[in-house]
């Protein structure tokens, strides 16, 4: 028998990112693979124009607003989407939190919880919205999902969550990605020349730690001196895209670092199949993405020891500490393990896909019925 969910995804804006691509890829899992899931989404004004694949695939029903500010999206979940998700046997709340009013048979995503270990990286109302909301939907959630067991377990080391309550649903890439730029084009269009590229894809908050990169550039030596290695930054301007930038020029490191903002699919593919390496000094995520996207496009990766990126890279990369230090030599090791990395990478992305995120889902909605 199917289970008819609605899913609130009124939170997703332009420029939410991974968050959005978690929840759309299980979507693209479930409507490739006949779950027995009958999925309505509900969603910005705007939505089913800018993701057309979810609406083509599912019904979408738009919000008389396009969800801009969060006083109005809490105000439509309240209204708007209470009375329209009451007869549903489940409704998934995909944003973090659960409203007060409606449909008691949830699941709730929670993505992370980077505010509870880095306050400061989390603007002071959010922070304040975030101390209040968060406990009180993790309480009144019938069931929640977590993308790694990093989140889960600290969902239930600083909240108290029974592990019971909490189900991990993986992140999963598309069947098919994007056809990768071809080498010569992506080189000419970004000004790489025929060097060493490595390429860091993520928006400049300052918890994705760039600046790292930079001092690794200006003072690490041995290859990652090398004249001819450019760095791309492959991500929509952040809370820190004024630092960064401002940290490349005090550096002299403008030639060397090439920052095109929010790179196409295809691009970002293209740059990933050319790198050296993928690099990912990042001081907290909930899953990652771009670490699996990496390996799907054969790019080694070199990454931070820090939060849930140990459980995603495993084995399949370099993971280290946040010191100079130790990735001093990381760029020489990929170098002579490139062959085996790229395997090991392939090998794990393979764990990581639609198919499966979608299958881990349906099986979090039975636990709201159980």
């Amino acid at each position: 028998m199917s289970m008819r969910v609605a899913m609130n995804l009124l939170w997703c804006r332009p420029g939410v990112g991974g968050s959005e691509e978690y929840l759309t890829r299980q979507l693209a899992g479930i409507a490739a693979n006949g779950h027995p899931v009958e999925i309505e989404v509900f969603a910005p004004r705007g939505f089913a124009r800018r993701l057309p694949a979810v609406a083509g695939a599912f019904r979408v029903h738009e919000a008389p607003s396009d969800c801009e500010r969060r006083p109005g999206r809490v105000l439509l979940e309240h209204t708007w989407l209470a009375a329209r998700t009451s007869e549903f046997d489940i409704v998934h709340h995909g944003g973090g939190t659960v409203p007060v009013r409606g449909n008691r048979r949830t699941l709730l995503t929670v993505h992370d919880v980077q505010w509870v270990d880095y306050p400061h990286y989390v603007r002071p109302v959010k922070r304040a919205y975030l101390r209040t909301a968060v406990p009180r939907s993790l309480a009144r959630a019938a069931h929640i999902a977590t993308p790694t067991s990093f989140v889960k377990s600290t969902l239930e080391r600083h909240f108290g969550t029974p592990a019971g309550k909490v189900s991990v649903v993986r992140h999963g890439l598309e069947p098919e990605m994007d056809a990768p730029t071809p080498p010569a084009e992506v080189r000419r269009r970004y000004a790489l020349g025929d060097g060493p590229v490595v390429v860091f894809p993520a928006i400049t908050h300052p918890h994705k730690n760039h600046g790292f990169l930079l001092q690794l550039l200006a003072n690490g030596g041995g290859a990652w001196s090398d004249p001819a290695l450019r760095v791309v930054f492959a991500g929509s301007a952040g809370h820190a895209e004024g630092d960064v930038r401002a940290m490349v020029a005090s550096l002299g490191l403008g030639e060397r670092v090439v920052m095109p903002g929010r790179v196409p699919a295809a691009d970002r593919n293209g740059l990933l199949a050319i790198a050296d390496a993928m690099v990912f000094p990042s001081e907290y995520e909930g899953f990652g993405a771009p670490l699996i996207e990496a390996m799907r496009m054969g790019a080694p990766v070199i990454a931070s020891d820090r939060a849930s990126i140990p459980e995603v890279v495993g084995g399949a990369g370099l993971v280290l500490p946040l010191r100079t230090d130790a990735w001093a030599g990381a760029l020489d090791e990929v170098s002579g393990r490139r062959d085996a990395l790229r395997a090991a990478g392939t090998a794990r992305a393979a764990t990581y896909t639609a198919e499966l995120s979608a299958r881990d889902l349906v099986d979090a909605y039975g636990r709201v019925l159980a």
